[in-house]
Formats: structure tokens, sequence, C-alpha cells
């Protein structure tokens, strides 16, 4: 009984907002699509349950009493909210179209966003993909950002956000510098080796290597003799047997696979920061942003798989 009860308040505010703004029941009813004593009557069992009169009714005109212009404002985000619930579930069923904007770092954009591409493009011809790498972060909101994927903390409340694959850090060597100056068996013995590292360009920083070691996790920064601002310059200076780095699996795994590089301190690896997609509130049911957010967690998982093996 309530839910019939109040089944019958939601259709009679609905009826009444439609007559408040065209002004008669015969419009309103045209615009609901249904017959102008159905309009009447959900208003006048809307009228019993308020205790209330809404309209002053002549044979002429329909006015609202100062009670319904109280109402009626509030009768009519109701009925938006509704009109929007509809609209939103029409967005979700349409074939993913347009043009997606993509923001992620140099690494993430080469090894795990462009190489599924081709296969998303197969799969929905009609999205056409603007992909933006660079490794400073970039207002995702004020630069019209469709999915930004990040890693690291994440600090913007505006967007909403999936974890795609956990990143696993180790630290790398070029077989020919190994045969040279030997391979430390502790991250202690690191300070008597050429190692490479990274600065991030956002901030300026060095990165600090972790590194497992008993049922804590350390941090340690060498005096490398070579720092660049690229992760795939650390990866490219050490198959030039730069010395020792630290890399995420994902970027070092095709160079183990060839022999150019070999795992160093495997045992001490860690696995610290995940790989997350961002994307604003109001591209939450965009069909294409959905497809790919969908695609990018299958490439992220298949990718996380790969790197498992390495080491």
């Amino acid at each position: 009984m309530k839910e019939q009860v109040a089944f019958d308040r939601l259709t009679g505010l609905i009826a009444f907002a439609r007559a408040g703004s065209l002004g008669s029941y015969t419009a309103a009813a045209r615009s609901l699509a249904i017959s102008p004593s159905a309009v009447s009557k959900s208003v006048q069992r809307l009228e019993q349950q308020l205790g209330v009169s809404l309209f002053t009714r002549t044979t002429r005109s329909l006015t609202l009493t100062p009670e319904g212009r109280d109402l009626h404002e509030r009768a009519l985000r109701l009925l938006r909210d509704a009109e929007e619930i509809g609209q939103a579930a029409a967005t979700a069923r349409a074939e993913p179209s347009g043009s997606l904007r993509i923001a992620a770092s140099l690494p993430i954009g080469l090894h795990v966003i462009a190489p599924a591409l081709p296969a998303f493009r197969d799969l929905h011809p009609k999205v056409t993909i603007d992909l933006r790498l660079d490794d400073h972060l970039v207002d995702i909101v004020e630069q019209g950002i469709d999915i930004a994927v990040r890693i690291g903390d994440l600090a913007d409340s505006r967007l909403l956000s999936r974890r795609l694959a956990p990143l696993r850090l180790c630290a790398f060597a070029s077989p020919a510098y190994l045969a040279a100056h030997g391979t430390p068996c502790h991250p202690d013995e690191l300070a008597a080796h050429a190692t490479v590292n990274l600065r991030y360009q956002s901030t300026g920083h060095t990165f600090r290597w972790p590194f497992r070691v008993g049922d804590r996790e350390v941090e340690i920064v060498p005096p490398s003799g070579i720092v660049v601002d690229v992760s795939e310059a650390v990866v490219a200076t050490l198959v030039a047997g730069g010395g020792i780095g630290i890399s995420a699996t994902f970027i070092a795994a095709p160079y183990v696979t060839r022999g150019e590089l070999v795992p160093v301190l495997a045992d001490f690896a860690v696995e610290r920061n995940t790989m997350t997609a961002l994307w604003p509130e109001s591209r939450r049911t965009n069909p294409a942003v959905r497809a790919f957010l969908d695609h990018l967690q299958g490439a992220a998982n298949r990718m996380a798989a790969a790197a498992s093996t390495t080491p």
C-alpha cells in the first residue's frame, strides 16, 4: 500500500510540474502522452495527499496558488531528474563514438596504451584517439582530458578512478656491465657500482630506490654518475652498459627477453605503486570512455601478467 501511495505521489508531482509550466491540463497531457483526465486525476490525488490546493481553476485558466508556487520549482527539479535518468540510459546504450582524449606518462603510453589502441579501434571504429604523453601532471578537467593514467598518489577528489595493475620495481643491468664489474648480492653493495637514476620532470626530485629487506621496505639514493628525466632513457643507458638502475618490470621486460638486460637484486624487488585510470564525473556515462576503460583494464592485466615473470 505504501508503495502504491508513493507511486501515485510521484506521478502526481510530474503531472503537476508539467501542468504548472504549460498552464493547462491539455498541454500537460499532450507533452506526457496521456489524457487530460489522467493529468487532472493525478493532480487531484496529489492535492488530497498534501492537503493543499495547488491550482486555482476557472473554465479558461489554470493558475498556481501561493502553495502551488512554493512547490512548483521542487516538482520541476524532480521532472528534470527523471528526464536526465532517461537521457543517461540512452547514452549508456549508445555506440561509442567521437574523439577520446587520453593523457599518460611516456612509459605507460608507449608500453601499455599505444599497443592497445589498434585492437580498440577495430572494436570501435567510430572513436578517434588523441593520445598525449607527458611526464608532467596535467589538469584533467581544465584541459578537457577524457581519461588519464597515472602512477602514485591521487589527490584530485573531482575525479573518478579505477585501479588497473600493480607495478613491480626491480634493479637491472646489462650482461656486459655485470661481467666486467660483478653482480651485487645486497642493496648495500650498490655503493661500489656505477648507477643510473631518474629525476622526475614534475618535481625535479631524484628517484629513491625501494628494496624489500626482510620484513621492511628501505629506500636509498645511490650517488649516480648519470641522471636522466625519462624512464626510457634510464633503460637505454643501462642497455649501453652504463651501470645498474631501477625500472618497472613492464618497461624492462622486452630488453630482458632479448638478453639486453638482466635482473639484479631480484629477491629485494618491491611492488609499490598502482597504475590508476582517472576520468571526470562528467564523463561517467560516456560510451567511449566506458569502453576504453574496460579495454585498458584488460591490457593492463596482460601487461602485469607478462611482467610478473621478469623477474
